[in-house]
């Protein structure tokens, strides 16, 4: 039993999306918070090479999740103060585990 919980604490947390075209991405949650009465997601892309990872040159994606009748989805954050504001934050909690600039 206990073997489980560390392995469930190992895996990560994927999300896969897809855009208007239909094209699909999965992408690894490192930290959410809610702010606002927001709920907020930073994630990284998960490639199937990780060498394209090091082409990226800011791989952190950060997305407010929604919650409607129909289901939850993921928008991107398109006033720029809200976006400063959250992506500050992430960075502030995420520096202690990733050597963040």
């Amino acid at each position: 039993m206990e073997e489980n919980k560390e392995l469930m604490e190992e895996m990560p947390d994927l999300v896969t999306l897809s855009d208007d075209e239909g094209n699909e991405f999965t992408l690894e949650v490192l930290d959410e918070l809610d702010l606002d009465g927001n709920h907020y997601l930073a994630m990284l892309p998960v490639y199937d090479d990780p060498k394209d990872m090091l082409d990226e040159e800011d791989p952190l994606v950060i997305m407010k999740q929604v919650s409607e009748p129909d289901g939850d989805f993921f928008e991107e954050i398109e006033d720029e103060e809200e976006f400063a504001r959250v992506g500050d934050m992430f960075a502030n909690r995420l520096s202690e585990v990733f050597d963040i600039e």
